[in-house]
């Protein structure tokens, strides 16, 4: 009993070592296997190739290459694994399809007029032992369609709102549109994408609603189609739009300054979408002179005369609105010369220039009169008489001399003092 018990502890430890020799074999096969790979990777045989994009109607173009080569033929097969190239050998008969360059490291061949079916995966194979693969995606861009824009059919009301349509069909991925008025980018609704039956390809439509103003009317409404197979602005499509508003009125006279004796119109101008058609003239003062005849937009005057000055209204009808202005009128006397413009201001500069010449001479005048009774009148109101007599200084008294004053003497001159 003793002795079974020792032979299976005996039994246990080469139990376990069998395990680790088996773990560690386990291991090394991994590290074998990652090794491999490592190699693999790094194989001088191993092809290599690139992605291509390329838009319906292009050209693309197929590179293989390795970097050693045991006299192995490289070889491209399309999406369908058809050969195109063995080599310089061609294996498909598709004159789109052509050699461009075929060495021992290198294959290249381009395949014209790309069509959506061309769209998937290439192969590039070369024959070692093993066979070694590579792969080259192509990926084929369906051109978008110029755009379409619906909505214009009907022309809208001032304050009216108008819903614009853009569709574009035949992209591939889907195309983006972009609406503007003139240069400005307006905000459409969210694109709708729709996949078409027939083929790989997408169909795009966007809405657009505006409410109009009289600056819409002409205005280039457009849409512009954003996709990788075209540049910008390549896909547009503009449309005036038209917006009907009442018209706006302005009057122009024939002359700046009409003359008696003179013709002469006053024209209604008048615009707005569409153009007015009917217009009636009136003067606000009462009825139109006898000499003036309303002809559609013009009112003319046969022969002008003061009688004719006054404010003239016109009123314009465009079906949608009435628009209307109004003018004076001021007949200048016929010595005017309404050729020239500056006759009126010329005369006035005269006229003015003798008034303020009259002024003047009237001014000079008055002050050389003020001058002259000015120094009149000090000079008399400095005169005056005293009764002092002769011989005043010989009487004995003051009493004396003042009645020998009062007495006066014949023949005695008056004293006068001047100051002057």
């Amino acid at each position: 009993m003793s002795g079974m018990r020792a032979r299976q502890s005996m039994t246990f430890p080469s139990f376990q070592r069998a395990a680790l020799r088996a773990l560690a074999a386990l291991t090394m096969l991994l590290a074998t296997s990652v090794r491999s790979n490592y190699v693999f990777d790094e194989d001088p045989f191993q092809p290599v190739t690139q992605d291509e994009t390329v838009a319906v109607g292009g050209v693309v173009t197929l590179t293989c290459s390795v970097k050693e080569n045991d006299n192995s033929s490289l070889q491209w097969s399309n999406t369908a694994q058809q050969t195109l190239y063995f080599g310089e050998k061609r294996a498909l008969r598709d004159n789109r399809i052509q050699l461009v360059k075929s060495t021992a490291t290198e294959l290249i061949i381009t395949i014209a007029d790309v069509q959506l079916s061309d769209d998937g995966e290439y192969t590039c194979s070369i024959f070692t032992m093993p066979v070694r693969t590579a792969r080259a995606t192509v990926t084929v861009l369906g051109v978008p369609g110029k755009p379409v824009i619906t909505g214009f059919e009907d022309a809208v009301q001032e304050g009216g709102k108008v819903t614009l349509t853009c569709t574009s069909s035949g992209s591939k991925p889907p195309a983006k549109l972009h609406w503007f008025r003139d240069e400005e980018e307006l905000p459409g609704r969210p694109d709708v994408v729709e996949s078409n039956p027939d083929e790989p390809t997408y169909t795009v439509t966007s809405e657009l609603t505006l409410t109009v103003t009289r600056n819409d009317n002409n205005a280039l409404i457009a849409c512009a189609v954003d996709h990788p197979s075209i540049a910008n602005g390549d896909k547009k499509t503009e449309q005036p739009l038209s917006v009907l508003f009442s018209p706006s009125v302005s009057i122009q006279p024939e002359s700046d300054l009409p003359r008696e004796g003179e013709k002469f119109y006053l024209q209604c101008v008048g615009n707005g979408n569409p153009e007015p058609t009917t217009f009636v003239w009136q003067r606000k003062e009462g009825g139109l002179p006898p000499l003036a005849k309303e002809d559609g937009a013009f009112l003319r005057f046969e022969s002008l005369n003061k009688s004719d000055n006054g404010v003239y209204e016109c009123q314009a009808d465009n079906g949608i609105g009435v628009g209307d202005v109004s003018h004076t009128l001021l007949v200048q006397e016929a010595g005017v010369n309404a050729a020239d413009p500056t006759a009126m201001s010329t005369s006035s500069g005269v006229d003015h220039a003798v008034i303020g010449g009259v002024v003047a001479v009237i001014v000079f005048i008055m002050l050389c009169l003020l001058i002259v009774l000015g120094r009149y009148l000090i000079r008399h109101k400095g005169t005056y008489l005293t009764h002092e007599a002769k011989g005043s200084d010989d009487a004995p008294d003051a009493d004396t001399a003042i009645i020998n004053a009062e007495g006066g003497h014949s023949g005695v001159d008056d004293k006068k003092e001047y100051f002057i």
